[in-house]
């Protein structure tokens, strides 16, 4: 087996397309070190939010999806990562320890990373189109391959799920805490990070419509004659039997997957982590939804209305602010 090192310029492709991958309001709260023979993941703390995430799940789960997105990235251009989660017990935060081997890319590893740069979160509504049994079947599988589990919410479980939706939503609302971090990190314009305006409708006040966070400046309309009652959206549910951090970085994973394997089918999707942030809430998605495996993610899938327009892309940092040698100090990126 040739344990090779890739040349710098697949270093820095692989990362670049890492850092794609979606996290709490695009606060992209990572950092990678590349050694001489090895690559490295941390956490920034500094990136944590702390009315939203205070104990960092959403935090770790961002960072979880970056990782899959890189073992996808790698895969693509003749890599296999072999991957050490959480390879110091004491530095919580090196969250991987990435080491690489010659690798012949699958067609549908190819598919995945071709899915990386076209996945976008669209908080839009969705079609009336049906999205086919084997669709959400392929995405389980692709979850259950990172270790975790994917469920189809449907008929009672729905309702738990819906409400606690509308629970989460109307508590965050009553807190002016959250309320000025949201707004903090959303209805962005020119910045690097945070939720673009651009890619944020107004709220949903339809009747029996998903609530949805009131991020700052909406600027994103919904679709020409796109109606509530015709949206045809899947919700998902991602879980774990364990709830340690090493669990919580697996199911940012999983997410990942679920994610590049719904656009791979030219799905769109959008997740959600709002009702999970509030511990009581959580609880209850734990005992009426997940059956008490411990609930990471909820997403919505569905088709895009024909006539929706193609979002843009989300910005993200430079390569430079979250690259660097592994001899670089961890406080240079703590720092903000």
């Amino acid at each position: 087996m040739d344990r090779a090192f890739p040349d710098d310029f697949t270093v820095k492709t692989a990362v670049a397309m890492a850092v794609r991958a979606p996290s709490v309001h695009n606060t992209q709260p990572w950092y990678w070190r590349i050694g001489h023979s090895s690559l490295h993941l941390y956490a920034d703390p500094g990136r944590l939010l702390h009315e939203t995430d205070p104990d960092g799940r959403d935090l770790v789960l961002s960072c979880g999806a970056a990782l899959h997105h890189l073992r996808i990235a790698f895969a693509a251009l003749g890599w296999a990562a072999e991957v050490h989660r959480l390879p110091n017990p004491d530095e919580p935060d090196h969250l991987a320890a990435i080491t690489l081997n010659r690798h012949e890319p699958t067609q549908d590893e190819v598919a995945m990373a071709a899915a990386i740069p076209r996945r976008r979160t669209d908080r839009r509504r969705h079609s009336s189109w049906t999205v086919p049994r084997g669709h959400v079947e392929a995405m389980s599988r692709a979850a259950a391959l990172e270790g975790t589990v994917l469920l189809a919410v449907e008929n009672s479980a729905r309702y738990h799920l819906a409400t606690a939706i509308e629970e989460a939503s109307r508590r965050h609302d009553g807190d002016p805490a959250y309320r000025t971090e949201l707004a903090a990190w959303s209805g962005r314009h020119l910045s690097p990070d945070g939720v673009p305006a651009r890619n944020t409708p107004p709220p949903d006040d339809t009747p029996g419509a998903l609530r949805a966070r009131p991020f700052a400046d909406p600027l994103l309309a919904q679709p020409p004659d796109a109606k509530a009652e015709d949206d045809e959206t899947v919700l998902l549910v991602l879980s774990t039997a364990s709830d340690d951090r090493k669990s919580r970085l697996r199911a940012g994973e999983a997410t990942s997957a679920v994610l590049l394997t719904a656009n791979a089918f030219g799905l769109s999707s959008c997740p959600l982590t709002e009702p999970l942030e509030l511990p009581d809430i959580r609880d209850l998605v734990t005992e009426h939804v997940t059956g008490g495996s411990y609930p990471q993610m909820v997403l919505r899938v569905g088709w895009a209305p024909a006539n929706a327009d193609p979002l843009p892309a989300t910005p993200r940092r430079d390569l430079a602010d979250v690259l660097q040698p592994l001899e670089a100090a961890p406080n240079h990126y703590q720092s903000r």
